[in-house]
């Protein structure tokens, strides 16, 4: 009787203790919930026919998650993973500006060095450019990808190392004086990485992974300057197709430093708790590498190291993001609680820098000082307004930078379009005078004058506030017009623009890139609806005869094209 009821309370003991067990699997644990509103911010991506990202994050020198969404390879529908490759673009340069002060601590080289102490072959601008101008974009050298455009590249040709060195070779001027201003300049990051290769006499891909990717068990890393290499589980990059679906965004770099790593968010965290572990490196450089820039004025920048280093919430903030073709990529650090987030994707419609900042707010609530009062959630809300008001901002606006946005109204909306870019977007009112649009994060604000009249607006966009101003309508004679038709070439790139009228409008007319809308904004000065070709301001001799022209593009200003044929 005894081992009967012995045996039947050892059967109610042990259902209990399976019933607290399975009680416990069925109710998430608090690190499940965050992980599931994580995965939320990626729904719209997550489905085989869809590009997505890959996510990983660490607290505290342990991974705390990490997934994959999305197909890296639509034609096999491959899913992503956290140990899928991706090219990270501009994140690469922290790898870069690492191996720089890794050598400037062994006395291989001084960040004061003039760059042509180890690159002979650059041209003498009249000023010195050091390495450590190159490493906080304050050299005023004249940006790689802006060069190759305006000569007729396109940014998917097969781009290598030598192909960037000649170009920059032939410069002849800077965009300003060294140390007057920050403006980023992936040139110098190239030229960075060669004055690696030529203080240690080995391939920047060869010292990375050895003095890098090596001691870090970074195994899924390297420089890519290989464009024929295969690579075994790497994603390949997609843009949205007019229509619905996806077209493959070609990328076929052949040159790093300033870009070309390919890397896993899995061995990107590695790398981010390096920064708190500081095994690679050690304290000193790992300090170096968060010491910001200071232009001449003795002002100091956000850019370290290949890093911004700024606030988010209250709390300190170090990251970089990066973009080529439909590759996107962001890695956020934050030192104080030794957390950090990587995101990589392979859609170029993806943000994941917001994304990033999405989630360490789940996981890091506690830490985030409150959001203030006005600053606008990022879900927007369409307001109801009569669209009759659209008609006060039809127009067209010079922005600061030299480029144009057209704004119309179709129908019953507003649609904007900007100067470099082909395609209209439609803006959706949150209110009588502000807009965002859905294509990309970006938000227009009107200004309207005391009778209606709108003479100014600001586009918000990439963390900056671009100030525009109407164009009065303006026309040219045709006799007019005629006087800026002609070829012009530079030198420096070696190429050649033919102006020409073209059904009553001016255009500039390249062998490789067609034809691109010339309009005036101001007495000889134009804008090109294309990237590189924002700004064509027309030169005057004494005799009022046109000489040539400045080019100026975003990061590369007033290149000089002369006109041929002159007497």
């Amino acid at each position: 009787m005894r081992k009967a009821l012995f045996f039947l309370f050892f059967i109610l003991a042990l259902m209990l203790v399976l019933t607290t067990i399975v009680c416990k699997k069925e109710e998430p644990s608090g690190n499940d919930l965050l992980n599931k509103k994580v995965d939320k911010l990626f729904t719209e991506w997550n489905k085989p026919d869809s590009p997505g990202a890959a996510l990983a994050v660490i607290k505290d020198g342990s991974v705390i998650y990490k997934n994959g969404y999305g197909s890296a390879n639509l034609e096999y529908n491959i899913p992503i993973t956290p140990s899928t490759i991706f090219h990270v673009a501009s994140v690469s340069k922290q790898f870069t500006a690492f191996a720089v002060v890794m050598l400037a601590d062994q006395g291989k080289l001084s960040l004061d060095d003039d760059i042509r102490k180890h690159l002979p072959e650059i041209p003498d601008f009249g000023k010195t450019v050091t390495i450590q101008h190159l490493v906080h974009h304050i050299s005023g050298m004249r940006d790689q990808w802006e060069l190759l455009s305006m000569a007729g590249w396109r940014l998917d040709d097969v781009i290598t190392k030598e192909h960037i060195l000649t170009m920059v070779r032939h410069q002849r001027e800077l965009n300003f004086n060294p140390g007057d201003e920050h403006l980023y300049c992936n040139t110098g990051y190239t030229l960075l990485a060669e004055i690696v290769e030529r203080v240690t006499d080995q391939p920047f891909p060869e010292w990375t992974k050895a003095n890098l990717f090596k001691p870090l068990g970074m195994v899924n890393t390297h420089f890519h300057d290989d464009h024929q290499m295969i690579v075994k589980d790497r994603a390949y990059s997609y843009a949205p197709k007019e229509g619905g679906g996806f077209r493959k965004s070609v990328l076929s770099y052949a040159n790093v430093g300033a870009t070309s790593l390919f890397t896993t968010v899995e061995d990107l965290v590695k790398w981010a708790n390096n920064f708190f572990e500081k095994r690679v490196g050690g304290p000193e450089i790992i300090k170096q590498m968060h010491k910001q820039g200071v232009l001449n004025n003795g002002k100091k920048i956000s850019y370290a190291f290949g890093i911004n280093i700024g606030m988010h919430r209250g709390l300190m903030r170090v990251s970089h993001g990066g973009g080529d073709a439909g590759f996107r990529s962001y890695l956020a650090l934050f030192p104080d609680q030794k957390f950090a987030v990587a995101i990589l994707s392979n859609l170029g419609m993806v943000n994941p820098g917001r994304l990033a900042m999405e989630v360490a707010d789940i996981y890091l609530a506690d830490h985030l000082a409150a959001e203030k009062k006005g600053v606008e959630s990022s879900e927007r809300k369409i307001a109801k307004i009569d669209p009759s008001v659209y008609e006060v901002y039809d127009g067209r606006y010079l922005l600061e930078d030299g480029s144009i946005i057209k704004i119309t109204r179709e129908n019953d909306h507003l649609m904007a379009e900007h100067s470099a870019v082909a395609e209209k977007a439609e803006l959706f009112p949150e209110s009588m005078a502000k807009f965002f649009l859905k294509v990309v994060d970006a938000q227009i604000t009107f200004y309207p004058e005391k009778d209606g009249y709108v003479e100014r607006l600001t586009l918000h966009m990439n963390g900056r506030a671009t100030k525009g101003k109407r164009l009065p309508v303006t026309t040219l004679t045709l006799d007019q017009k005629k006087e800026f038709a002609g070829d012009y070439y530079s030198g420096e790139l070696g190429t050649t623009y033919k102006i020409i009228i073209e059904e009553g409008n001016l255009q500039a007319r390249h062998r490789r890139h067609g034809d691109i809308p010339l309009i005036l904004t101001k007495e000889d000065v134009f804008t090109g609806r294309r990237w590189f070709f924002r700004k064509v301001q027309f030169i005057r001799n004494e005799k009022q005869k046109i000489t040539g022209f400045l080019l100026t593009g975003g990061r590369v200003r007033n290149l000089r094209f002369e006109k041929r044929g002159l007497q």
